[in-house]
């Protein structure tokens, strides 16, 4: 089935206990930090459901009408059609939404591919995931994740931690097991489910199994706290910080304070070997939705810089057009990849398609590592402005608003409003403390840059450059190994 807008809203209000600056949030939907991206998912759901969009956005199996979003992949086409469903989201809501559920249902996929894996321990789990699989399709959640732990003290052992700095189970009973701890995680306090698993640590240690848990967690269940971060939506007038106020997706320190989560939610308990094969797999699909968004977000700097440099003639320098030329080979790079990651496209052992595995991840280094850089030449072609222009209200105040008329109006074509709007957007995009967060947001939510590059390490093929250096140097047979 597909939801709709009002059925995701009525769906979170289920009790659940959210905490942001110190309130108890009583509604989530309603609560002024949240409401603006809860109603961006809502929307998601609405498009799915309208003539203009139900094509794209939407499959038909078995005489159901299901959303592209959850569709597990399995031809090019799949891939294409998941693209074109991003593409017409964000246009529609106007700015670049990550923790929607597009990107984060690709990691059960990923588990799902390890199937063989979770039936050495109990066959039930790999059932388990399948079925949850299944469920994501048919019901059509707002499905997020839960990767991070809090840090605590790395250096110790983990028999001298505070056993709660990491997830852990500390009762099974009949009707499932009982964990505590706590995760951050991107969206949870509006999502309905998560699917929390191991993030640090080798796994190779036996001590380490009691961590070792992979399991669905309803986001409203009874003893899941949500303690969020201060929100930017609501800080500021929305003509000001137009982005902030619409598309912050609040972080939560997500609390599991004895949560019983039922066996049939369970994928893997104890098991240090299936927490090597989430570390090592989970981003083989979930990295494409989240590689594609800055994509889009190269479209907003371009977009932004362009204008900047339109207005007053600019464009036609050569040291702007080159500059310029930087930020499209940038979005270009990022482009590249993508398409490639399709069109060489693997099957992976669960039978799905995923993207080819080391262009995805050489462009998910590009798109990330790149990413300051072409934010500041963005800030270079737009200028200081960003830095000085004075608020909305000061425009609208008729004793100061009149000098700002005068000084702000270019020509015929750029008038004051029009100048201040766009000033403000690239501001929000490129000089705010949301610009900021967005931009940390980036380099760490798919783990940090040196774990990017070792996904680019595990999934490059070595063994053409070796042999093509081998042969041309001459190298003998015995370099390989093999006995003279």
């Amino acid at each position: 089935m597909i939801r709709t807008g009002a059925q995701y809203l009525d769906g979170i209000k289920d009790g659940r206990e959210v905490w942001i600056d110190g309130e108890k949030v009583t509604d989530v939907a309603r609560h002024r930090a949240f409401a603006p991206i809860a109603a961006a998912k809502a929307r998601m759901y609405d498009m799915q459901h309208e003539a203009a969009y139900q094509a794209d956005l939407t499959y038909v199996e078995g005489g159901e009408r299901h959303s592209l979003f959850q569709q597990p992949p399995t031809t090019q086409e799949d891939w294409w059609r998941k693209w074109r469903s991003v593409d017409l989201l964000l246009q529609d809501v106007g700015g670049v939404v990550t923790r929607v559920g597009d990107e984060t249902v690709g990691e059960m996929w990923s588990l799902q591919d390890g199937k063989d894996i979770l039936n050495e321990i109990d066959p039930r789990f790999a059932d388990n995931i399948s079925s949850h699989i299944r469920r994501v399709v048919e019901l059509d959640p707002f499905h997020v994740s839960a990767n991070t732990d809090p840090k605590g003290d790395r250096s110790r052992p983990i028999t001298e931690r505070d056993p709660d700095m990491m997830v852990h189970v500390v009762k099974e009973t009949s009707a499932g097991i009982v964990i505590r701890g706590a995760k951050y995680e991107t969206a949870a306090a509006y999502a309905d489910q998560a699917y929390l698993k191991p993030t640090v640590g080798a796994w190779t240690d036996e001590k380490e199994s009691d961590y070792a848990v992979g399991c669905i967690v309803k986001m409203g269940a009874p003893g899941v706290k949500h303690i969020c971060r201060g929100g930017f939506a609501g800080r500021g007038d929305p003509a000001d910080y137009p982005l902030a106020n619409r598309f912050d997706e609040v972080d939560t320190l997500v609390v599991f304070d004895d949560v019983l989560i039922p066996w049939e939610d369970v994928f893997f308990y104890r098991y240090t070997k299936a927490a090597q094969q989430v570390r090592a797999t989970l981003h083989r699909y979930s990295a494409f939705p989240y590689v594609l968004r800055l994509l889009h977000n190269a479209d907003l700097m371009i977009g932004a810089a362009m204008w900047s440099a339109k207005q007053t003639g600019l464009e036609k320098l050569q040291a702007v057009q080159e500059k310029l030329a930087d930020l499209a080979c940038y979005r270009e790079g990022i482009r590249a990849h993508l398409v490639a990651s399709i069109t060489l496209a693997e099957r992976s052992p669960a039978g799905l398609l995923m993207p080819n595995q080391s262009l995805l991840y050489a462009g998910r280094v590009l798109a990330c590592s790149q990413l300051p850089v072409m934010m500041h030449a963005a800030r270079e072609l737009i200028g200081g402005q960003i830095c000085v222009t004075p608020n909305a209200a000061a425009f609208r105040n008729a004793g100061s608003g009149e000098w700002l008329q005068k000084f702000y109006t270019l020509n015929a074509e750029w008038a004051a409003e029009d100048r201040r709007r766009l000033l403000a957007f690239s501001r929000d995009l490129l000089n705010s403390d949301y610009a900021g967060h967005r931009l940390a947001f980036v380099q760490f939510a798919q783990a940090p840059h040196f774990n990017h590059l070792a996904a680019v390490y595990r999934n490059f093929d070595f063994s053409g450059p070796l042999d093509f250096v081998r042969r041309s140097a001459g190298l003998s047979e015995q370099v390989l190994g093999r006995p003279k």
